[in-house]
């Protein structure tokens, strides 16, 4: 706000969150029945878009059989003891940015 006395003016400052990039994408990853698959991807920034991953076209959630982690920009799917069944493509989604492996 400027206020010279008798006269006023305000304007506003609205911020957006600048959108992120993945800078290091998912690679395919090779490994035996019954051991961990680890994927990884980076992103530019933090970012509080809520990111989600897919086996397939199934969203994935944390819990005994997938670990799921975010440590800063990286973030990271930890596949415990893959099977057969596991086989196919692993995607990451943010915003409108994707990866697949």
């Amino acid at each position: 706000t400027c206020d010279t006395g008798d006269q006023q003016t305000t304007a506003a400052l609205h911020l957006k969150e600048p959108a992120a990039t993945i800078v290091e994408r998912l690679k395919d990853v090779a490994t035996y029945e019954g051991e961990d698959a680890v994927f990884e991807c980076r992103l530019s920034q933090e970012t509080a878009q809520d990111a989600q991953w897919f086996l397939g076209d199934v969203p994935l959630q944390s819990n005994e059989m997938n670990e799921i982690r975010v440590q800063g920009t990286r973030h990271s799917l930890i596949l415990r003891k893959v099977t057969l069944e596991d086989c196919g493509s692993i995607s990451f989604k943010v915003g409108q940015l994707s990866s697949a492996a």
